[in-house]
């Protein structure tokens, strides 16, 4: 027997009720968090890259050129505000001096409590200027600049972007420094500083480790970040090379990644800062840590020999310890871009987080950062590496 219209209709009818949405809980599950933040410092003006904290807990900040007004490219914190350091005068860029800063974006304080200031000599990531690239050390206790260094080549060539900085002062006469060169025109890899002469010279030039995966597609909050300067440019890959850089609390090895990719490597320090060593050999000797599943920027290592990742595409912050094994560190969804880290004697990590992947350059030339960027801090159970005599 077949059903009636009526009963037909009342079937319908009841089909379309079941298709309408339920009014949702108020509190839906939602993306869990982990570990504890604690917000240091927020800017309204530039955003911060750099971070590095003394052994008296003084906090310094870099605010590179890329584009924002920058009243100081290197500052201190003090009650919450960044003041120029070392001085107002360094800070006040001027093309045709090149003493002045022009874009620092790698602030370190060593193991001998110096802060060391390493000046890409650019401006809006463009070629270096003639004599621009250059190392300050600064003295913290006197506040004054005790040592200039001028980079050139071989070891900075026009096209290189000098990005993050660690140092071993156990090496040579004063120590060495080895460099990211995380140029987006030009060769990518490490170029090593000896922090007496000032001689520069590069390793794994060129290296397919140190250069932009070929068609990255990174994912930061759920959106493909591609390269679009202008509304009507196509759209480009990111072609950051060799970026996050960190020394073993040995200082035997060092580990690196490019910005685009998300394999971690390591190569013996050995190769690296011996001047004479055939850069095939250092090549050669370089480490493949494999694929982690996520991109860094910044990386940082501490005295129990292990190391610590930004994860720009799930706003975190990782550590890697001995075994290789990665464990979640922090993660919050105000950790937009955490960009540099620091391991500081206080017993916590600092990071800045700047939300770069909302930057004009990405987005057809809209600005869609939200003020404030913010630097946080947490707690861990180890120091900074220190390798001094």
């Amino acid at each position: 027997m077949r059903p009636t219209v009526p009963i037909l209709l009342a079937f319908a009818g009841v089909g379309l009720l079941a298709a309408r949405p339920a009014d949702p809980p108020k509190d839906l599950p939602r993306d869990k968090p982990a570990g504890e933040l604690e917000v240091v410092g927020t800017f309204t003006g530039a955003m911060p890259t750099g971070v590095t904290v003394s052994q008296s807990g003084r906090i310094f900040l870099t605010f590179p050129r890329w584009g924002d007004p920058v009243e100081a490219n290197v500052a201190e914190l003090v009650n919450g505000k960044p003041i120029p350091y070392p001085n107002a005068a360094i800070n006040q860029l001027d093309e045709n001096d090149p003493s002045r800063l022009f874009t620092v974006q790698s602030a370190v304080v060593d193991a001998r409590d110096r802060l060391w200031l390493c000046d890409t000599g650019t401006v809006l990531m463009g070629p270096v200027k003639p004599g621009a690239a250059k190392l300050l050390c600064v003295d913290l206790k006197t506040n004054q600049i005790v040592k200039s260094l001028t980079l050139g080549e071989p070891g900075v060539l026009k096209t290189t972007y000098l990005n993050d900085i660690r140092f071993d002062l156990t090496r040579g006469d004063e120590g060495v420094a080895y460099v990211t060169d995380s140029s987006d025109q030009g060769p990518n890899g490490i170029v090593v500083i000896d922090l007496k002469t000032g001689k520069t010279w590069r390793r794994l030039h060129d290296h397919p480790s140190t250069k932009a995966v070929p068609k990255f597609r990174p994912v930061v909050e759920g959106r493909i970040v591609l390269e679009r300067k202008t509304p009507d440019a196509p759209p480009k890959h990111l072609a950051m090379g060799a970026d996050g850089i960190a020394l073993s609390h040995d200082g035997k090895t060092l580990y690196y990644c490019p910005l685009a990719g998300r394999h971690l490597y390591a190569v013996p320090t050995d190769v690296l800062a011996d001047p004479n060593t055939p850069d095939e050999k250092a090549a050669a000797a370089v480490q493949d840590l494999g694929d982690r599943g996520f991109a860094s920027d910044g990386l940082e290592s501490d005295d129990q020999g292990r190391l610590y990742l930004t994860d720009y595409e799930h706003n975190a912050v990782l550590r890697r310890t001995a075994d290789g094994q990665y464990e979640t560190l922090a993660h919050d969804g105000r950790m937009l871009w955490p960009d540099t880290l620091s391991v500081a004697a206080d017993g916590y990590l600092y990071f800045t987080a700047n939300q770069l992947h909302r930057q004009p350059r990405f987005h057809g030339g809209k600005d869609q950062r939200e003020k404030p960027y913010v630097l946080f801090r947490t707690k861990i159970d180890g120091g900074p590496v220190k390798l001094a005599r």
